[in-house]
This record gives C-alpha cells, sequence and structure tokens, in this order.
C-alpha cells in the first residue's frame, strides 16, 4: 500500500508540474533527435528510448557551430571579471592608446586556421591566444579561397543561354520550320484548348455551386434583367408625381390659375390616355375626383356675373 500511495503521490505530482511544460516544435526538416526533451529535462518523461526528442543534454552543445564573423572576445563585459582580471585590465589601459590601439586587421593565424578548417571551440592563437591584438573575425561578404576557388570553377562550367539553345538544337534529329500559318495553327489549337478547359472548369463551378457573379452573368444574362412587376412599378411613380404637382399647383393659384389648371388637368389627361391600360381603378378615381374640381373652380368665376 506504501508504495502505491507513493506512485499515486508522485504520478499528481507530476500531473501538477507537466502544465508549465511544453515540447518544442520540430521545424521541416530537423532531426528531433537533435533537440533535447523538455519533460526528460523536467524529469518527467516516461516514454524512455521510445520518445522522439533526444534525452542527451550534451546534444545542444555538440549541434551548436562557432561563428567565425564575429568575435568572442567582444562580448566579454565586467560581469565576467574577477578582482585580479579587474586590476589587471586597469594596469593596461595605461598605455593601451600609445602601444596598443585596436585594429580593424584580421589575424593572419585566425585567417589560416579557417583556409584549413582547423578554426573550431578549441582553437588557441598562436599569438597570444586571448591577448592577440588582431581582429578573430571575418570582415562581412569575406570569401574564402577555397570558395572563390569553387566559384571559379562553376562560372567556368557554366555555359551562355545561346550556346544552351544551339546544343538542344542540335541535339533534335528533325524539325519543321517555323513559318507565320503555322504559328497561327499553333494559335488557334492552343486557344481553342484552353477555351475547352475553361468551359470544362466553369460546369464544374456550376455543377458544385460555385459560379461567381460574373461567370453567372457571362452564363445567362436574363438572370440580371428586373421583372415586370418592378419595371410597373417604377414606371407608376411618375404619374402620381405629377399629380401631386398638378395639385398643389392647382391650390397655390386659386381662382386667378382657373385657366392654367384646366389646362394642366388636360394634359394629364391626354397623358393618361395613353397610359390607360396600366391604370387601375384606384387611380382611374383620383383621375375622376381632380376632373370634377377643376370643371367646379371654372364654374365659380361665372355665377356673380349670370346673377
Amino acid at each position: 500500500k506504501k508504495k502505491e500511495e507513493e506512485k499515486a503521490r508522485e504520478k499528481e505530482l507530476n500531473d501538477l508540474f507537466k502544465i508549465a511544460v511544453t515540447q518544442p516544435k520540430v521545424p521541416p526538416g530537423v532531426d528531433p533527435k537533435s533537440i533535447v526533451c523538455e519533460f526528460f529535462k523536467a524529469g518527467q518523461c516516461t516514454k524512455g528510448f521510445k520518445c522522439k526528442f533526444s534525452h542527451d543534454l550534451n546534444v545542444q552543445r555538440k549541434g551548436e557551430k562557432i561563428d567565425i564573423y564575429s568575435d568572442k572576445r567582444d562580448q566579454e563585459t565586467m560581469e565576467d571579471w574577477d578582482q585580479e582580471t579587474l586590476e589587471k585590465v586597469v594596469e593596461s589601459k595605461k598605455t593601451e592608446y600609445n602601444q596598443n590601439k585596436p585594429t580593424e586587421i584580421v589575424c593572419k593565424h585566425f585567417l589560416e586556421a579557417v583556409e584549413k578548417k582547423q578554426y573550431g571551440w578549441f582553437w588557441v592563437c598562436p599569438n597570444g591566444g586571448k591577448d592577440c591584438h588582431y581582429r578573430h573575425a571575418l570582415p562581412p561578404g569575406y570569401v574564402l579561397k577555397s570558395q572563390m576557388k569553387a566559384l571559379l570553377e562553376e562560372e567556368s562550367e557554366k555555359i551562355t543561354i545561346e550556346e544552351e539553345i544551339e546544343n538542344q538544337r542540335s541535339k533534335t534529329s528533325s524539325s519543321t520550320p517555323m513559318t507565320t500559318e503555322l504559328f497561327m495553327q499553333w494559335k488557334t489549337k492552343k486557344m481553342e484548348e484552353r477555351e475547352v478547359s475553361l468551359a470544362a472548369q466553369r460546369a464544374d463551378r456550376a455543377k458544385n455551386d460555385r459560379m461567381s457573379g460574373r461567370e453567372l452573368f457571362l452564363s445567362d444574362a436574363s438572370l440580371f434583367v428586373d421583372d415586370a412587376e418592378a419595371y410597373e412599378a417604377y414606371h407608376r411613380e411618375e404619374p402620381e408625381d405629377t399629380e401631386q404637382k398638378g395639385k398643389d399647383d392647382t391650390k397655390a393659384a386659386g381662382p386667378s390659375g382657373t385657366a392654367s389648371a384646366a389646362a394642366d388637368s388636360e394634359d394629364i389627361l391626354l397623358d393618361d390616355d395613353d397610359d390607360d391600360d396600366e391604370l387601375d381603378m384606384d387611380e382611374l378615381n383620383e383621375l375622376e375626383a381632380s376632373l370634377s374640381r377643376t370643371s367646379i373652380q371654372i364654374q365659380e368665376p361665372g355665377n356673380p356675373g349670370s346673377s
């Protein structure tokens, strides 16, 4: 029972701390065995040799490559010095500007080691090691002699485009001379093949209901025409506005504008005669009421004269 309780307690602790541990994402083309398992670092990995990540803590140090374009001595700060080193630096600063001024010259021993591929983590400069006054870093854009030789050989092996075309042409056993007629035939054939391919694609898209608005319009333009009811509704708006305007003008003119109101009513009547087929019962009743009001206004000025 004690062993079971200890296992349960250990499992509970692992479950609590497992939340903060996540495995790193493996970039494409990278071997997972070159990455240390995060659970193994925390002592929680239970997969053992079946784990796809490495359980060797020295993998990162083995895989890290030295940078030959930066001088490691430039990154040293006072935080890494002890009292003896600090006193030594203070003493050397007195004569530094007179004897050992900083230089940008690259150390020849460093260049030789890089060219011979002897430079590494444990390489020591023969010119005093870390006390060497010259730079232990390649300048930006520097090309090694070995790389330069390979580049020159590659450039010498390259041939121009014209030579490549001539070589390919000489390899062909039989060829047809190109003329304008043959070119136009080839172009027409390619255009027809393209149209057939596009038609097949449009048919497939129409079958799956994935056509765009432009494709729908090109396939059937009648789908984008307003129906008859929409046209009639738009056509009926103008006569109603004209009648309303005529009523307002009649009220504003009063008795003095009776003749003009009668003329307007005659114009409306003439215009409405052309559209009788399109008027409904409500519009006919409204037109009749407007005509009756106009006739009453015409008779009112004549009554006092007759009496």
